[in-house]
Formats: C-alpha cells, sequence, structure tokens
C-alpha cells in the first residue's frame, strides 16, 4: 500500500495507543508515546507484580531505595505529566475491530498513527469498551486477554507440570523491541527479561521507541528519519548553521530515496512539521532553570510533609548557626 493510499482512509479510534498495565514497563511506554503526541491511554487495576515488593532498593536514582507507594505516584504522575490517561480498570480482552468499525477519518492534525490492519477493540471489566490503533502489553503475569489475537497459536507455549497440562504467555514472542506477528500489537511484558523492575521500565521505553517509529513510516517518514529521539537540547548548542530552516530541509530532503512515493504537499508537511519540533527541543537557559525548579517541586509532591519540615528546620538551625560564626 503506498503512503498516499494508506492516508485516504483511517480507522476512528477512540486512543492511538492503549497500553494494559501501568506498571514501570507500561509507564514507560506511555512516557514516550504520549510526549510524541500519540494519544496514549493506560489501563491499571494496581495488580503490577511490583505491587508485591517489600522495598525497592534497586532503582536508579534513589540511593537509600523507594517505597512502592511512592515510586507508583511517580511512575503514574510522569505518565499523565506526558500525556496519558490513566484508567483504573482490568482489561478482560483485547481483539481486532470488525470491518464494520473501520470509517473514512480526516487526517489527524497531530502526530498521531495511521491505523494499520483493522485496529483493536479493548473490552474492559467496568466501562465501556474502547478503541485503539495499536495495542502494548505490559502486565508482568497475565496475557490472557490478549487470547482473541492468537490466530497461528503461537501467543501461548505449554508445560507438563504434575501431570497436568499448564498454558502460559510466552515470554519470547515478541521481537527484542517489542513488535509482534500481529500488526499493531506490541509487548513490553511478560518477557523474559523484564524480572527486575529498572529492566522492565527500559524495555518499555525501547517499546515505546519503536510504537514511534513504526507511527513515523506509516505517516510517509522515509527509513532514514523514522526513528525519533527525544532529548532536550541547550538552545547555546545550536549553531548557525543549523539555526537555518533551509539546512534542516536540505538534509530531510537529502534523506529520501529516488523512488519515494510521497507527493510533494504530504513531503513538505511532513518535513516542516519535524523541524518545528528540532527546533522546539532547544531549550532557553531560562527556560531550563524553570523546568529543573518545577521538576523539584513535583518530586516534593511525594516527600512525606513532616520530612520536608524537618529538613527545613534543619536548614533553618544550620544558617542561624552559620551566621553567629560570622
Amino acid at each position: 500500500m503506498s503512503t498516499t493510499e494508506s492516508l485516504e482512509e483511517r480507522i476512528e479510534c477512540d486512543h492511538d495507543v492503549a497500553i494494559v498495565g501501568g506498571g514501570p514497563a507500561g509507564c514507560a511506554v506511555g512516557v514516550f508515546t504520549a510526549r510524541y503526541g500519540l494519544d496514549t491511554v493506560i489501563f491499571d487495576r494496581g495488580r503490577s507484580s511490583i505491587q508485591r515488593c517489600a522495598h525497592l532498593e534497586n532503582y536508579l536514582g534513589f540511593p537509600a531505595g523507594v517505597d512502592i507507594e511512592t515510586l507508583y505516584g511517580l511512575m503514574h504522575d510522569h505518565a499523565e505529566e506526558a500525556g496519558c490517561e490513566i484508567v483504573p480498570d482490568l482489561v478482560e480482552s483485547v481483539e481486532r475491530a470488525d470491518d464494520g468499525r473501520r470509517t473514512p477519518a480526516a487526517e489527524p492534525t497531530g502526530a498521531t498513527g495511521s491505523g494499520d490492519g483493522e485496529g483493536f477493540v479493548i473490552e474492559r471489566q467496568e466501562g465501556d469498551s474502547v478503541t485503539a490503533r495499536r495495542v502494548v502489553a505490559a502486565t508482568r503475569y497475565d496475557g490472557e486477554y490478549m487470547r482473541g489475537l492468537d490466530d497461528d497459536a503461537a501467543m501461548f507455549e505449554t508445560h507438563e507440570h504434575d501431570g497436568e497440562t499448564h498454558e502460559h504467555f510466552d515470554g519470547e514472542y515478541a521481537d527484542h523491541d517489542g513488535s509482534t506477528p500481529v500488526e499493531g500489537l506490541y509487548v513490553a511484558s511478560p518477557s523474559i527479561e523484564d524480572r527486575q523492575a529498572l529492566i522492565a521500565a527500559g524495555r518499555g521505553a525501547r517499546v515505546g521507541h519503536r510504537v514511534i517509529e513504526d507511527s513515523r513510516r506509516e505517516r510517509g517518514y522515509p527509513e532514514a528519519v523514522a526513528d525519533h529521539y527525544d532529548w532536550m537540547r541547550q538552545e547555546s548548542e545550536l549553531d548557525d548553521e543549523w539555526s537555518d530552516r533551509d539546512r534542516w530541509r536540505e538534509w530531510f530532503d537529502d534523506q529520501l530515496s529516488d523512488d519515494h512515493d510521497i507527493d510533494d504537499d504530504r513531503r513538505v508537511e511532513l518535513r516542516e512539521r519535524d523541524i518545528d519540533r528540532s527546533f522546539e527541543s532547544y531549550l532557553a537557559d531560562e527556560v531550563i532553570e524553570q523546568r529543573a525548579e518545577r521538576g523539584q517541586k513535583r518530586l516534593l509532591e511525594h516527600v512525606d510533609d513532616e520530612l520536608v519540615l524537618e529538613a527545613a528546620r534543619e536548614l533553618e538551625a544550620d544558617r542561624h548557626v552559620s551566621e553567629a560564626g560570622d
């Protein structure tokens, strides 16, 4: 299917990305997809395997470890800050949308996906069903909700135990980047490598990147620029050459192969949108300071008030001692 054809008919979906599971893997996926501009929802019933941990002591950034309630609050706040919607509901099943849900839709104004395949219908335990162009599985132990997508019987594996046959989700079903044989379905968890929270978060970030890359490819971005680098830069690093918009245009056009099938208007649209995104990643010194201060304040929201007051009293006492010494 050519790029032009793929844009003529889109699925009207409630979300670009639906993530099943709001632990480290699921939230990491959501932070990346939502920051890019994909409409992202995370379904989390609070059953993440990390809830079984007494105290997490090997998650980077917490020198004395972190209690699970605080970590969970930080992860969810981060996902919501990035733009995710977090829904406290259990997903009972994920299935392909039927043809009746395919309707012509206008070209989205944001950086949304193309709606490959037929999209998905997510059946919830309590709320109404919703649709999504892409689904990311991010639940550590349970993959039963994906049964309806297992057309080739490759998703689950069987084993014998005490004379009985048991079946469970195959941790090697997905590729290293989370992609699967089911178009539009990705697996961040369960996998064979996500048995530590920090590793699970890293895998989620990798899967999030793959979702973004696929979205960009389907929107017509050439392979050479399909990868997306989410990185804020200092404005002072923007030299004279790359502060010129025409230089970015030249670079982008050079990445296109001679036989690309993107019409000229579409090429210009994608190019200018990407250039805008690149310039927005360069931050002035005062903006960096503002974001640093806001980041510190958001962290304080998760610190016990008494501990904050105690630290303030200690700082005040130290200040008096210092002034007395002068």
